[in-house]
Parts: C-alpha cells; structure tokens; sequence
C-alpha cells in the first residue's frame, strides 16, 4: 500500500512524459514520480526510495526530497507565508508548503517565525496537515517506558512546573525547572532519561543519567572548567547552589558527587578556597 506522508521503497514500473510510475508491489498501487525527481541511472525494476504527498489538485505525487518531518513526527519548522486559509510552514519540500489551519494553532502564527508542529492526515478531506495542537497527537506512555531508560526528546513548551518535552516522537514528558542547568529552546533534540513513569501514563524526565552514571560526564565538565581555568576554581560542596549553577550547568547534589568522585581518584584536591586540579599549583 502507497502511505501518504512517509518515506518509503517502490518499484519503478515505467516511463512515461512526466516522469516516471512507481509501484507498490505488494498492493498494485502507483504514483508518479515527476521528471525533475528522476536520474539517469533510474532503471525499470530497480527500488527508490521517496516521500508520498498530494498535490494541488489532491493528487498523490513522489518526491525524492526529503521532508522534516513524517506523518506522526514533530519538527521545528518556518512559517513563510500566512493567508485567509492558514499559516504556511517550510517543510522541506520546494512543490508544496506545510498549511497549519487556524483551527490547529494555539495562537496566530507569525510569518518568519518557528512553531513546533506535528504532521496527520485529515480523517476527512484525506490530506496532509500540520499542528500546533500536539497534545492529541501523543500517546499514553504507561508501560511502555522504564525507568532509567535513555530517551530522544524534543523541547516542547515552558509550564509552570517546567519544560513540558515530546518523547521519542510519541510521548509527553516533563522536566521539572529545578532540574534544568542548561538553556533549553523549543525544538531542541537531545538524549535524556525517564526518571519516573506515574499511573496516570505521566513521564518524569531527567536530563542527566540515573545515579552513579551521572558522575562521569559531569565530573569530566568540572575537569574542563578546571583546565580553562588554570586548574583551580573558588568553587567546594559550600558553595551557592545559584552559583555552581551559573558555572558548571548541574546541582548542587551533583556537583558534591562529581568533585567527591574525582577526589577519590586523586583528580583533584578540595580545600577551603575552592578545587585545585591535582599537579597544579601545589595539587
């Protein structure tokens, strides 16, 4: 079966004026791939792989681009034009624009600016759109994820709990604010882990892995901070916890860790003024 809006494998079945006719070979289907798509070194019976959409005459067509995102995906993506239908988003595709009907924005889109939008098809009309409205298109994650797990996220949206994250291009998250030691952007994609999965299906997110294993990256941070710095910072395990946020993006509880376990490996030595970097100045 041809799938509008995913990237798939057919089977070039023939030639025709405009380009030529690919085949799903296991449902007969056939689309046409345009001419300005179709190499010299595309033979009959061979495979290509393309994305599937419709266009201005609902038509499904191929296309060898490929598009930011898929149908059940989020990306981050440019309005470049806003009308009496809807916004216009930038989706990687030259022939055709992603429409966001008003109806699925929560707040006008602004020509120039980026929105974090999901792609569907329309029950009803059959065509590809997008949203801003993500919340529908997510799925409950109770019992199918595990704590500690490691996790693609995508920066969502700021709550008044914290950063509110979409989970592996399926699940909501959350990332509670005094957790966060690092900007963190609408549509930034980045490794986390799942702190805790509650019995309502409710995800708690933790940028840093569980326990033990955070030490390591972030004691490595502290070694480069130190090396920067001429290998010694004012900084100890009394210090501000503002402060060891400012300078070394983690908490405080982790940062006494982190310098406890370098400390144990003879990396560095604690003193009242602050870390010194075992070798210098006297470490």
């Amino acid at each position: 079966m041809i799938k509008l809006g995913e990237i798939q494998s057919l089977t070039i079945e023939r030639r025709a004026e405009h380009g030529v006719y690919l085949k799903d070979l296991e449902s007969g289907g056939e689309v046409l791939l345009p001419r300005k798509y179709v190499s010299e070194d595309m033979h009959t019976g061979e495979s290509v792989e393309v994305f599937v959409y419709k266009d201005s005459e609902d038509r499904l067509v191929a296309t060898t681009e490929k598009p930011l995102l898929t149908v059940g995906k989020f990306a981050l993506l440019k309005v470049v034009q806003v009308n009496s239908t809807g916004a216009f988003l930038d989706w990687g595709l030259v022939e055709k624009n992603l429409l966001v009907p008003f109806g699925n924005q929560k707040q006008r889109m602004v020509e120039g600016q980026s929105y974090l939008v999901g792609l569907y098809e329309d029950r009803v009309t059959h065509r590809l759109a997008g949203t801003a409205r993500l919340a529908v298109m997510l799925e409950d994650a109770a019992g199918r994820l595990a704590e500690g797990e490691a996790v693609e996220i995508i920066v969502w949206e700021k709550t008044d709990l914290g950063v509110k994250v979409i989970i592996n291009q399926k699940y909501s998250g959350l990332i509670y604010h005094n957790e966060i030691f690092r900007k963190l952007r609408t549509g930034d994609s980045l490794m986390a882990y799942v702190k805790t999965v509650r019995g309502d299906g409710k995800v708690d997110i933790s940028l840093n892995p569980p326990g033990y294993a955070a030490v390591e990256p972030n004691a490595q941070q502290i070694l480069d901070k130190l090396e920067k710095s001429g290998g010694f910072f004012p900084a100890t395990d009394k210090s501000d916890p503002e402060e060891i946020k400012k300078h070394f993006a983690m908490s405080k509880k982790l940062f006494k860790k982190s310098i406890g376990a370098l400390y144990k490996q003879r990396l560095i030595d604690i003193r009242e003024d602050g870390i010194w970097r075992v070798g210098n100045n006297g470490g």
